[in-house]
């Protein structure tokens, strides 16, 4: 149902050029894949770069879709070329901790967040950081971007949610603790609710203005740690959990309205839609990115209803096989409590000021 691309290695992140038919990948091994794809060829990979000495953990087209950024827990960020796959400019202090997420803000700034629970915000004209918030005591898991209102939303690994505010340049607030990880977040309901993912499958609803504590919770995909979340409308979210399965969940009235595809046995990493949104992205523990046709799973998928508990329970038969096979990771799954900060360097070899001189 899905095309299939062998990314011969574990995938931590991938992300869909804003205009294109090409999808990137960051790979454990610290290697960027970009890919061509169409629905009457099989994909085609145009890159193979050596991005980074440890994993790559997060990917972004920027400017256009003319660069890829990647962030890593070799404390870098780095911008490849598309076309050539240059390397455009490398900071190799980006931040004190490994890098773990980046998404774009705007046309011209882009955020990261480490390990330590630190966000910066990059301006991509001034070519500066022009903002740093020491907002969380854990990895930042997630982050969102309300554009109208200028606030960046994080979730992190200690529990909370947190909202800075980026015309004052402050923290404006962060959530009292939750009771585990939070993993995801999106915002809803035409910018009125933020919903967070967390390790044990609780959908935590929260109101805008009112982020101290949670206005509701929704169990239904308990046990298994909601990783990662897409918006697919105002009342509709995709959600990918750790028995592989993606679903299609209702907000307000929260409820599951479908599973929609099975990406795998092994916990679901990340999800992305293409720029025209035909396509939907997923990489898991299985090395496998799947591009699969939106339309087509959200109204075929019923049968994944009975298939749904087998998965669970093979799931749980197939995790201890896999952390064998993977303790040597930087990072396997974002709801271990363990901390992912191998082989963080304190390099200091460029300056943050001219790190997007030649973007």
């Amino acid at each position: 149902m899905a095309m299939e691309i062998n990314l011969g290695k574990l995938a931590f992140d991938i992300d869909f050029h804003p205009s294109d038919n090409l999808v990137a990948a960051g790979l454990i091994t610290g290697h960027l894949h970009l890919y061509r794809f169409s629905v009457d060829s099989e994909p085609l990979r145009l890159l193979e770069v050596n991005a980074h000495s440890e994993s790559c953990r997060a990917a972004r087209f920027i400017n256009g879709g003319r660069a890829v950024l990647t962030g890593s827990p070799d404390c870098s960020i780095l911008a490849t070329d598309v076309e050539t796959g240059a390397t455009i400019a490398r900071l190799d202090n980006a931040h004190e901790a490994a890098v773990n997420r980046l998404i774009n803000l705007t046309e011209s700034t882009v955020a990261s967040g480490d390990d330590d629970g630190c966000i910066k915000v990059w301006d991509t004209r001034e070519r500066s950081c022009c903002n740093t918030f020491d907002v969380h005591e854990d990895y930042i898991s997630d982050m969102t971007f309300a554009s109208d209102a200028m606030k960046l939303l994080a979730t992190s690994g200690d529990g909370t949610l947190s909202v800075c505010n980026l015309r004052r340049n402050k923290v404006q607030v962060q959530s009292e603790f939750s009771e585990d990880e939070l993993l995801s977040v999106v915002i809803m309901k035409n910018g009125r609710k933020v919903v967070c993912g967390s390790q044990t499958g609780v959908l935590l609803l929260y109101s805008w203005g009112c982020f101290k504590d949670c206005s509701d919770r929704f169990v239904d995909l308990s046990p298994n740690s909601i990783d990662t979340m897409l918006k697919l409308d105002e009342d509709r979210i995709i959600t990918g959990s750790e028995n592989g399965i993606i679903n299609l969940v209702g907000i307000l009235p929260n409820r599951i309205l479908q599973p929609i595809a099975e990406h795998s046995e092994y916990p679901v990493e990340c999800l992305a839609f293409s720029h025209d949104r035909k396509f939907l992205g997923s990489i898991a523990h299985d090395q496998m990115l799947k591009l699969w046709d939106l339309d087509n799973i959200l109204q075929g998928s019923g049968n994944l209803q009975r298939n749904r508990d087998g998965a669970r329970d093979s799931d749980d038969d197939d995790d201890d096989d896999e952390m064998d096979v993977d303790t040597d990771s930087s990072k396997f799954n974002k709801g271990t409590k363990t901390k992912r900060k191998l082989g963080n360097n304190e390099h200091a070899l460029g300056s943050s000021n001219d790190f997007f001189a030649d973007l």
